[in-house]
């Protein structure tokens, strides 16, 4: 499929939303990518997201504020709020950011809800493209967690005009990665499998190449073939926060979804609430802070996206990390198996005891080895669960250390800890 091309790799990036909700404002973003540009964009991050709402003036946390006034064009489309973004003033909107964010060799990506805005239904603007008007396409199916939209009836003429032309402008801003809500899981009308394949249309058709992104989740395993089909990110898991039974539960749904892994086409185990967040977000149970995850369980939770080969979506505030914090974002040898390797797969579950692998692209073997218990635990594999015979040489790639000639691996692990593993 021609859009995997793509994101032949997971993607990697930086989204504001687990450190300020809906109210980033470009110099926090601008911020955010400046920092991205100096230290991380050496080891494979490019992607700079605008996360929800960068349309609504006055949005000052993660709590929407419903029917309020959002910024629009002569079309029913959404434009930035000019108050929040000064670049997108005189009616330019993204382009200038996209312009600056690409000035510094990185991607520009945005958020949107499916539909079409309430506010463009009530006034029945018109649709580019099209003599129809908003109020002929829309329906009834409005997200039970935000109000700015009604769904598209993709069975009305103009629907897929009002897409084409959102895309077009996104096209024309230089947008390069674009995050569609409300549309993988709905909690009231299941899957909108119509809107995905309508957007898939107009994205085929900007003239642009856009990675597309799908949440929420969890995304329904029984409609694997369609989000490969058209999508190159779908959300497993419903918004993922720094609380350990929400990082245990995840083992779960990478079990499930391994299969549909490749090049492409990643099954998405949501941010990563690492460092500094919820600034100006009130989700994951707490306001202002750092990373309620311990240390050993950021390095699970890494380990685990890693083997598994999920999308990188960084959730802090960059500017504010730590030397640990950034050490976990720029192991090349951790993330050299995110990008390379092939073959991801559980071995064996045993209670808290779990292990994966993968291939490496020179006859490496990757092997992660995870304590999910609350008590210390020797988590082992042999060489026959392996399929191999001979002894071979042991790396620990997060601690950057040898580990000598094995021929099995056996180690103590603390509660929540993991290691990861290279044999060659």
């Amino acid at each position: 499929m021609n859009h995997h091309r793509i994101a032949a790799t997971p993607p990697m990036g930086w989204n504001s939303w687990d450190c300020y909700g809906a109210s980033v404002t470009e110099e926090e973003v601008l911020g955010n990518a400046r920092y991205m540009a100096e230290r991380l964009k050496p080891y494979g991050w490019e992607y700079v997201v605008v996360d929800i709402q960068w349309y609504e003036p006055g949005a000052n946390s993660s709590q929407y504020r419903p029917y309020v006034p959002l910024e629009m064009d002569e079309y029913s489309r959404l434009i930035p709020a000019t108050n929040r973004f000064p670049s997108a003033a005189g009616g330019k909107g993204f382009k200038p950011l996209a312009d600056q964010i690409h000035g510094m060799g990185l991607k520009f990506g945005i958020h949107i809800m499916r539909g079409i805005p309430r506010q463009a239904v009530h006034a029945n603007t018109p649709i580019l493209g099209t003599d129809r008007r908003a109020r002929d396409i829309a329906q009834n199916n409005i997200c039970p967690w935000n109000t700015d939209m009604y769904g598209v009836n993709a069975d009305k003429d103009g629907a897929q005009a009002y897409y084409d032309s959102l895309f077009r402008l996104y096209a024309e801003w230089e947008v390069d990665f674009v995050k569609v809500d409300d549309i993988a899981a709905s909690r009231l009308y299941h899957i909108h499998d119509r809107e995905i394949t309508m957007i898939r249309t107009a994205i085929d058709r900007c003239g642009r190449d856009m990675v597309l992104s799908l949440s929420p989740g969890p995304a329904p395993l029984e409609f694997n073939e369609m989000f490969v089909r058209n999508a190159n990110m779908w959300r497993m898991t419903d918004d993922y926060w720094d609380l350990w039974q929400l990082l245990r539960d995840m083992f779960e749904r990478c079990e499930k979804w391994y299969p549909h892994v490749g090049p492409g086409h990643w099954p998405d185990c949501d941010m990563l609430p690492l460092g500094h967040i919820g600034i100006r977000s009130v989700d994951g149970g707490a306001s202002d802070r750092w990373t309620r995850f311990t240390k050993e369980e950021q390095v699970t939770m890494m380990t685990l996206w890693t083997i598994f080969r999920s999308p990188l979506m960084f959730g802090g505030e960059l500017r504010d990390n730590d030397e640990w914090t950034l050490s976990l974002l720029s192991n090349e040898e951790v993330l050299a198996v995110h990008r390379e390797s092939t073959g991801n797969k559980p071995l064996y579950r045993e209670g808290d005891h779990i292990v994966w692998t993968a291939s490496g692209p020179s006859g490496e073997l990757y092997v992660a080895l995870f304590n999910t218990g609350d008590e210390l635990a020797i988590i082992r594999t042999s060489w026959e669960q392996l399929g191999l015979q001979e002894p071979k040489q042991a790396r620990d790639l997060w601690e950057r250390k040898d580990l000598g000639t094995v021929s099995e691996l056996a180690y103590a692990l603390p509660p929540h800890s993991s290691m990861l593993v290279k044999l060659n």
